[in-house]
């Protein structure tokens, strides 16, 4: 056999093999993984809804100023299109989404073949209470979440469905809740009140200790003198910033163990009871720009602590921590007190209650614009390591404003 002939067998043979492994070789991992990528993220707060989504053969109906993608067909998208109505909303809806248009009524006639409607999102527009027909959204015995922020109310819509759970009224000017406005609401856990017209007389007598699965109420941002009183035990997330309140009650939040979260920023607190805050399981505690003069005893569960923006001169550790459990090691990781009247850095003894401390944010102090407070403080009881990692922390902590340590809005987002 010559030269020619062994090489164009061999050449044969090695196609051979190429061929048979480009057919053994399967696309199908790299394929759906490609695919993945195409589809837009779906968050979805009732997963058990659209587990099994309904397979539908042909296209699904849909209002004709809206938009039902075909990946979604329970959802129907309404939003940023200029409507002054609500549309007729096909029985297989199941999220709806009307934000951003001009709607000033919500009337019954376009719910009439909804059966199973989960979620409503009605923020920014023009609603009116006087112009929500009486039990329209109380039909729909499946409602989970109610949208109404941004709007023009004045009273709190009711009656409202008992299969509630999330019910966000911000940015609106109610002013006053009618007698039953809160019952037949067994399941509700998130009512978020934030940037309303509410005062003291507002909430009195209204009973909010019978929505027995509350876990996060929002109350900032309105005419509040007062804590707000009947909170059910069941509450986890407390948000009442900017109001005008200028004392916390003696034991007032003993009926509150689950808290974990307390904003009391912007108000008039200037005493703090002994031991106000004692609680198995509050994380953060934010009482900036409040007329405090001096600490108060820190729970071993907190986190983080913001008492920027008062009048303390004196940081008196042993009222944050009068003894020392070496079987119950406090968790404070973080403290703000700027813009207090500081002239000396936080005791070394501090380490000693709280060795989890990482950061002590001085900042600058009224009449004091020196932020080398925090220098002898670090030193004795981190690491190397640490203490350079703070030291960084530190540094860009001291070019950063006021703003940059405030939430977006505020207040607690609806979806802790």
């Amino acid at each position: 056999m010559g030269i020619l002939s062994q090489l164009s067998i061999t050449h044969l043979l090695w196609t051979a093999t190429v061929i048979c492994q480009h057919e053994d070789y399967d696309f199908g991992d790299e394929y759906d993984e490609e695919l993945d990528h195409e589809h837009p993220y779906y968050f979805n707060f009732h997963p058990n809804t659209q587990d099994e989504v309904p397979h539908f053969p042909f296209p699904v109906e849909c209002a004709r100023e809206c938009f039902c993608p075909p990946a979604f067909p329970l959802s129907m998208y309404c939003d940023h299109r200029k409507l002054t109505t609500i549309p007729n909303i096909p029985a297989h809806v199941q999220q709806l989404y009307l934000q951003n248009n001009d709607i000033e009524a919500v009337l019954t006639g376009p719910f009439t073949n909804v059966t199973i409607l989960r979620e409503i999102n009605l923020n920014y527009n023009k609603i009116k209470f006087h112009m929500i027909d009486h039990g329209v959204f109380a039909k729909l015995s499946n409602l989970v979440q109610l949208h109404l922020q941004h709007n023009e109310l004045k009273e709190f819509p009711f009656p409202l469905p008992s299969s509630l759970e999330r019910l966000l009224l911000g940015y609106n000017k109610i002013s006053r809740l009618s007698g039953d406005a809160l019952q037949g609401l067994p399941n509700i856990t998130v009512l978020d009140l934030c940037n309303n017209l509410l005062d003291d007389s507002a909430l009195k007598g209204k009973h909010i200790s019978t929505l027995k699965n509350l876990m996060q109420i929002n109350l900032c941002n309105n005419r509040l003198q007062t804590m707000p009183p009947d909170l059910p035990r069941s509450l986890m997330y407390l948000s009442l910033e900017n109001n005008s309140i200028s004392y916390i009650p003696e034991n007032y939040f003993s009926r509150l163990p689950k808290l974990i979260a307390l904003r009391m920023s912007h108000n008039n607190l200037q005493n703090i009871p002994p031991n106000a805050f004692n609680l198995p399981n509050l994380l953060e505690l934010n009482l900036g720009h409040n007329k405090l003069k001096q600490v108060f005893y820190i729970p071993g569960s907190l986190q983080h602590l913001y008492i920027e923006g008062n009048d303390i001169e004196t940081i008196n550790v042993t009222l944050m921590c009068p003894s020392i459990d070496p079987m119950n090691i406090k968790q404070l990781t973080y403290i703000r007190v700027d813009q207090n009247k500081l002239t000396v850095p936080i005791s070394s003894y501090a380490f000693f209650c709280f060795p989890h401390i990482r950061t002590i944010y001085y900042g600058e102090q009224n009449g004091n614009k020196s932020t080398q407070l925090r220098t002898p403080v670090f030193r004795r009881f981190l690491t190397r390591e640490e203490y350079d990692e703070a030291d960084d922390d530190q540094e860009t902590n001291d070019h950063e404003t006021e703003e940059d340590h405030e939430p977006e809005d505020n207040y607690f987002h609806a979806y802790f």
